[in-house]
């Protein structure tokens, strides 16, 4: 196969509003060992895209700059000892950098098959949230069938994905969201009860619906402003997994206290850090437990909006108005 020595990618000449982004032609990047070279047919645009391009959330120092966290396409060239994808695989992939770009760099053990009836879109779709709700949700946190789980920001990418394996895999699902629209949507997708955050304050709720007992685990994207409601809404040994801080990052004057006398666990991550191999151990056990509910149709992507390529800034607009419910993905080629 013949490979273009150039590409179409979205440079970041300044940190700003979505109109900074412009479009750039560079280099076709060069598999190492252990990596592959996607061709783009489709790329996820999400939160994280958006931080990095406002300037809060810098990408690691050997990683791409180009933005783009999730990819799907086909497999155009391998590095050394890469045994697992050939020539021509469709793939989606969880990407360091560079996914909004014609071509992109992976680490193989960060790609997976496409979920069987799957095409490049609907792949895109995955690869971010899947990969952190399954690390913050299942790994980390340990929710498990019979437990209760309260998710924050249930219309979003990350929420639509966890409401759905929490369910699968046996949990009683609850959901902050912003509207009844998006609380409607949640529990169609297999919440209990999904809370109107403007109306209704959700530790109350939290402790009326479950007898006052609270949640097993609480999945939270908001941080500082949730902080002392969620640690309430907690039941005994329960896990409070952050992931994100829209609603800050500090919480003042917080009292400890119920965190000792619940015995609760505190813990939190974030994706791109992680090592190649903690990566990879994700992607084994979600295709190990998780493609098959994809391919039975059990659990899907939700897909709010597919724009063009060259509408990327319109996709940014749409994130930041939290207007969307589930994915936005860009169709690239």
């Amino acid at each position: 196969m013949t490979l273009p020595t150039t590409m179409r990618f979205v440079d970041l000449p300044s940190f700003g509003a979505p109109d900074v982004m412009t479009f750039a032609t560079g280099p076709v990047p060069s598999p190492k060992a252990g990596e592959i070279l996607v061709k783009v047919q489709a790329a996820g645009i999400n939160r994280p895209d958006v931080a990095q391009r406002q300037g809060t959330y810098p990408a690691p120092k050997d990683a791409s700059p180009v933005l783009g966290l999730e990819i799907a396409g086909e497999v155009v060239a391998v590095g050394e000892g890469v045994n697992e994808f050939k020539l021509g695989d469709p793939v989606c992939a969880l990407a360091n950098g560079g996914g909004y770009a014609e071509y992109c760099v992976v680490p193989a053990g960060q790609a997976l098959p496409f979920p069987k009836g799957y095409d490049a879109v609907k792949a895109a779709a995955l690869p971010e949230t899947f990969f952190t709700v399954w690390a913050n949700l299942f790994q980390m946190a340990g929710l498990t069938e019979g437990e209760s789980v309260l998710i924050h920001g249930g219309s979003s990418g990350i929420g639509t994905t966890a409401i759905q394996l929490a369910k699968a895999f046996g949990a009683e699902v609850y959901v902050t969201a912003g509207s009844k629209d998006k609380c409607d949507a949640c529990e169609t997708l297999g919440a209990k009860r999904a809370i109107n955050y403007r109306e209704d304050d959700f530790a109350t709720v939290i402790k009326a619906e479950t007898g006052g007992k609270g949640v097993d685990v609480i999945l939270d994207m908001i941080g500082a402003s949730y902080f002392e409601k969620n640690i309430a809404s907690l039941a005994k040994d329960g896990c409070l997994s952050i992931i994100a801080f829209l609603g800050g990052a500090v919480a003042e004057k917080v009292n400890l206290g119920p965190i000792m006398v619940k015995r609760l666990t505190i813990t939190g991550s974030t994706m791109r850090p992680r090592t190649a191999d903690e990566k990879r151990a994700i992607r084994d056990e979600l295709v190990a437990e998780v493609w098959p509910l994809l391919e039975a149709g059990e659990i899907a992507p939700v897909i709010h909006d597919v724009i063009d390529f060259d509408k990327v800034a319109d996709g940014h607009r749409l994130m930041e108005t939290s207007g969307h419910i589930g994915k936005i993905v860009m169709r690239v080629s």
